[in-house]
């Protein structure tokens, strides 16, 4: 497992702190957040888009993934959706990043997986995977594998197992790793309070079940990327990203191969 941090987890912090605390947190990899907020979206010029690529580059990181959010099942026209996704995987590719991520945003996986097949041949063409978190409508590895198995383009998508999600939703993680099977491209950890409070705390401290979780990835050989998604921008209370980052990377040397 390679270990990265979401700059969800840095509100107000500018990429280069971003860079220097995931640098200094033992991190191989920053998953970018694509907001104005960030400094990151699709709005760079070529020259930001490099001088972005350059420096995380300069850094010994990786971009694991931008954390887009698009919402592929969102009811509505195609085509701003779709726009959304070209644009995301453009600047992707730019910036060097594999993959981004997106929202399922609505519960119709047909919806979702005709977009998804929209924009297959752009994204094999730039090189970028477009990967679908188990998140709000379609919160269970169960549901995120009938997207991608409907949507029938494993070269270009995957799904992103967020550890919180699929069990806060009753979903054991056993099943939600068998159901994502080979479409498992990513992960993202976090401890939360409850399945009924949601509010980040250390690793270790909540009722995640990060051990679990880790046994079934080990078991089942996962070496990809691992984030740590600290949701300090939703839940500006909660202590800085910096004093989270031990507990990930002890989950991550834990849990790998």
């Amino acid at each position: 497992m390679k270990l990265a941090v979401s700059t969800l987890g840095m509100p107000g912090e500018g990429l280069d702190r971003a860079i220097e605390i995931a640098a200094g947190g033992g991190c191989q990899g920053l998953e970018l957040r694509l907001h104005p907020d960030t400094g990151v979206h699709g709005g760079l010029d070529a020259a930001q888009r490099r001088s972005v690529r350059e420096r995380v580059e300069r850094a010994g990181l990786e971009i694991a993934a931008l954390a887009g959010y698009a919402k592929v099942c969102a009811p509505g026209p195609d085509e701003p959706v779709i726009e959304e996704l070209l644009t995301d995987l453009r600047l992707a590719a730019d910036l060097g990043a594999p993959a981004v991520r997106v929202f399922p945003g609505g519960d119709d996986p047909a919806v979702g997986a005709r977009r998804l097949k929209a924009v297959s041949g752009t994204a094999a063409a730039l090189g970028v995977r477009v990967l679908v978190e188990t998140h709000d409508h379609l919160a269970t590895g169960a549901a995120v594998a009938g997207l991608l198995a409907e949507a029938g383009c494993p070269e270009t998508t995957g799904a992103i197992w967020d550890l919180l999600h699929p069990w806060r939703h009753g979903e054991p993680p056993a099943d939600t790793l068998a159901a994502l099977g080979p479409y498992l491209s990513y992960v993202q950890v976090k401890d939360a309070v409850s399945a009924e409070d949601t509010t980040p705390v250390p690793m270790w401290t909540g009722s995640v079940p990060l051990e679990e979780s880790g046994e079934l990835l080990r078991a089942a050989g996962y070496d990809g990327w691992v984030s740590l998604e600290w949701e300090r921008t939703w839940y500006p209370q909660v202590a800085p990203v910096e004093e989270i980052l031990p507990g990930a990377a002890d989950w991550v040397r834990r849990f790998a191969l």
